[in-house]
């Protein structure tokens, strides 16, 4: 899932995102490129001070723009994309993700924008008109047509947009960082996920190619609230994915701060084997990314070639 203001692009669209990628987060910037086909991803991290980067769906989601932009070039530079174009990962924090119900939708993608902002004028808490927005129909029958849609809105984008330019290259796509991590999910089979920041968590169920939940939680900044906060949406979650599934979840593949084994302690979550969705890299130049996942880069350079 991916979108560009103005246009729209399918997750399965891969071979159309750029050989490279960067994720802005409160900690810094993550950046990883292809340096030729078949190639693993060459990687780099630039830490930004504290209080550098607040996401959220209110504008100014960057303190110190310039910062950003800098830690951004210093990034990218250091993995040498072959494009200037490349695939931008923002904060959960800063997307609101839907999933909708529709009898039927246009043929053609541009006739079907409208259609979704009209639906989501009162369901999105900002000005839909000048928000960035994308879909993907997850399943379509005779009866109905059951679409993912993203939506950031506009200053937000413009935000981001602006601190990759001041860096010297140009956003190819835009990815929530929950969306660009689920491209690493290859399998029919039902997954639980979970995919924590600095901020926020968000919980998804995925069968197939379908998402039967997709919740992004604003966490306390308090240890024990948030601690309470993640057990109860893991909980929560859970019992969702029995209900619709009607099976226990036996695993829970987690993105984020941190690895799977730290998680799983810290949650103490017994009933569920938590896994990495994107192992971390035991050698080379990635070992030194801290708390930095891997699952939303290597989510977006999923397929490309």
């Amino acid at each position: 899932m991916s979108w560009l203001k103005g246009k729209t692009e399918s997750a399965t669209q891969l071979s159309a995102r750029p050989p490279a990628a960067v994720e802005l987060t409160p900690e810094g910037v993550l950046a990883a490129a292809l340096p030729g086909k078949g190639a693993p991803p060459v990687v780099a991290f630039e830490p930004l001070p504290d209080g550098t980067l607040h996401p959220g769906i209110s504008a100014p989601n960057l303190a110190i723009p310039d910062l950003v932009a800098r830690a951004v070039r210093k990034a990218l530079d250091q993995v040498s994309p072959r494009r200037r174009a490349i695939t931008v990962i923002v904060p959960d924090s800063a997307v609101r993700v839907f999933m909708l119900d529709f009898d039927s939708l246009p043929a053609k993608p541009a006739e079907v924008i409208p259609v979704l902002r009209f639906r989501l004028r009162k369901m999105a808490p900002f000005d839909v008109e000048q928000a960035g927005i994308s879909y993907q129909i997850l399943s379509h029958n005779t009866d109905e047509t059951r679409v993912l849609t993203a939506m950031i809105p506009g200053p937000v984008l413009a935000e981001y947009e602006t601190a990759i330019r001041s860096a010297g290259y140009e956003p190819g796509s835009v990815l929530s960082a929950s969306l660009a991590a689920l491209a690493r999910v290859d399998t029919d089979e039902p997954v639980l996920a979970a995919c924590m920041n600095a901020g926020s968590l968000t919980t998804v169920i995925a069968h197939g190619q379908d998402l039967l939940l997709f919740r992004t939680l604003e966490l306390p900044e308090n240890p024990a609230q948030r601690l309470a906060e993640v057990q109860r949406d893991i909980a929560v979650a859970s019992a969702y994915f029995e209900d619709k599934l009607n099976q226990r979840p036996q695993t829970l593949h987690y993105a984020g701060r941190g690895t799977a084994m730290e998680f799983g302690r810290w949650i103490q979550e017994r009933e569920l084997n938590v896994v990495d969705l994107v192992p971390p890299p035991a050698t080379g130049a990635a070992t030194a990314l801290g708390p930095a996942s891997l699952a939303g880069i290597a989510g977006a350079l999923a397929g490309v070639v």
